[in-house]
């Protein structure tokens, strides 16, 4: 079992000169929905409302085959409004409520088997939900590969430093860390984006990952040495980005799934992967997200969409 903890709500896209529309998003479901759509067993721990966005995300949810062990609650689904530039680049404002009435007791509970913990954006970020992320990565982090994506929203966490320190925390018990260079220069604007990489690293996160747009990503790792290693971006005609960085945390973590490289002993396995084997993991994630970016909407791909050998 793979488990995603984070926010859930409806992406309202407005392009210049068109009509809005409403996709079902948030970055933790997207990536719920990626790894659902790339076989794997996969539950979403989040809130919406039962409301009629409400009711869209429990239908998304569903038809992707993801688990669901929390009803609807009587309070409204978040909202983020995306605006469109002419390059299909998105920026938002958010209508959020981002909070989970769990105990711990049901935390341990719903963990208890899972293999994989991903957490990371808003419902990283902002409270009180963020408590309960971070009571769920202190049950898990011995038994589970965590995975942790800041996915930063300054319009959201405006202070950076407040961003930062969060950051950090979760950063440290975490074994698969992905960023944006956007992320990492907000969050560390007086140094480059590889020595940002390389103290997460030294942090003690085992994979930090970044992805640079049109310039591909980059990782660094043990096996890979201090320059890292990078693949190109795939080359599509772009609708839109939005989630893009979903696309790609989901299929970095269905590749890692796929070798088994989960549970208790995925720090070690981790640090044995090849300089080779972390190439080949970047060049399907990024295929993932090229399929993304071709269509509009965040409408991650399936194993079919993709090319062998995740």
């Amino acid at each position: 079992m793979l488990t995603v903890i984070g926010e859930a709500l409806v992406d309202v896209v407005s392009r210049g000169g068109e009509a809005p529309r409403a996709h079902v998003g948030g970055s933790p479901m997207n990536v719920a929905v990626g790894l659902a759509r790339l076989g794997q067993e996969v539950q979403f721990m989040g809130r919406y409302g039962q409301d009629e966005y409400g009711r869209q995300v429990v239908e998304h949810l569903r038809e992707n085959g993801v688990q669901l062990p929390f009803e609807a609650d009587e309070r409204p689904t978040s909202v983020a409004r995306a605006t469109l530039d002419e390059h299909g680049s998105a920026s938002y404002d958010f209508q959020l409520d981002w909070s989970l009435d769990v105990s711990p007791a049901r935390i341990d509970e719903l963990l208890a088997d899972t293999e994989l913990l991903h957490v990371g954006s808003i419902g990283a970020m902002l409270e009180p939900g963020a408590g309960v992320v971070r009571q769920a990565l202190e049950r898990a982090h011995r038994h589970a590969l965590i995975s942790y994506d800041p996915n930063c929203r300054p319009s959201i966490i405006p202070d950076s430093s407040e961003a930062r320190a969060r950051a950090e925390q979760i950063v440290a018990v975490s074994h698969v860390v992905k960023a944006s260079d956007e992320d990492l220069l907000w969050l560390y604007p007086h140094r480059s984006v590889e020595d940002s990489a390389r103290a997460w690293l030294a942090a003690g996160a085992r994979l930090v990952v970044v992805t640079r747009g049109s310039l591909g990503p980059w990782a660094l790792s043990r096996g890979t040495g201090e320059d890292g290693v990078s693949v190109p971006a795939a080359q599509v005609t772009v609708a839109d980005t939005v989630g893009a960085g979903d696309s790609f945390m989901a299929a970095l973590l269905s590749g890692l799934a796929d070798r088994e490289i989960l549970g208790a002993s995925a720090a070690s396995s981790l640090e044995q992967l090849s300089a080779g084997e972390v190439t080949d993991l970047l060049r399907w994630a990024a295929a993932a997200a090229g399929v993304t970016v071709s269509r509009s909407g965040a409408q991650l791909p399936t194993r079919e969409d993709l090319p062998p050998g995740g």
